[in-house]
């Protein structure tokens, strides 16, 4: 492994054991919840998915499809993902791995203001596409710095500042098309920080108009042209 990129993971690795210590349980039932009653919608059993930044595998563990592959840098991951779950410990905005065409979902959620810069989320697009077959999708969730404009900046890693429209217009530029675009959706602390009961998690999710009032994180779903 380079060696940049080497010490990049052992700081990841530090950051968040740190940021998320003790709260690995609740972060699993929370996301058990999103998966099965939300977006399993755009995933079917027979489906090849990728976790984009998989963290801790809160998502890919929870998925049912036919191939799971999780891709992220902390070699914490290793440490969580489920055994049915194919990690790929690579840097994201490089060539990944993947064959051409070989996936039907990418799935990323409060990764890609991690990145380094805009560049780097262009490249990552690119790649999505690349991988992604004929009408597959890229199901992308994270903090809007619209609804956040100073609690965006108390974590250390965010980077790189996005909104549902900029997403969306990065998303564009790299091919897709646009199939929903929510500029709020979940709110900032869904999993972390306060610990809301699963029973109000299920509530939230099926009432939307407390979406525009508790929202701070946008929801945008692409998908790769079938020609």
């Amino acid at each position: 492994m380079d060696t940049s990129v080497e010490a990049h993971s052992i700081h990841l690795q530090r950051l968040y054991d740190e940021r998320f210590a003790g709260q690995h349980a609740y972060r699993n039932q929370v996301w058990k919840i999103l998966t099965s009653r939300f977006f399993s919608r755009w995933i079917s059993m027979t489906d090849t998915v990728l976790d984009l930044g998989c963290g801790y595998g809160e998502f890919i563990n929870n998925v049912q499809a036919l191939r799971k592959l999780a891709m992220d840098l902390n070699p914490d991951a290793a440490k969580h993902v489920a055994g049915d779950v194919e990690l790929v410990q690579h840097d994201c905005s490089t060539t990944w791995p993947i064959p051409a065409a070989s996936l039907d979902v990418v799935f990323t959620s409060n990764f890609l203001e991690h990145l380094l810069d805009k560049q780097q989320v262009m490249s990552t697009l690119r790649n999505a596409f690349e991988c992604l077959q004929p009408g597959g999708r890229i199901v992308a969730i994270g903090p809007n710095i619209k609804y956040l404009p100073g609690e965006y900046w108390d974590f250390f890693d965010h980077l790189v500042p996005l909104t549902e429209l900029s997403l969306s217009e990065a998303l564009v530029a790299s091919g897709f098309v646009i199939e929903k675009c929510f500029g709020r959706f979940l709110p900032y602390t869904m999993s972390e920080g306060r610990k809301y009961p699963a029973s109000f998690v299920s509530l939230y999710l099926r009432f939307r108009p407390a979406w525009r009032v508790l929202g701070k994180q946008f929801l945008v779903v692409a998908a790769k042209p079938e020609t």
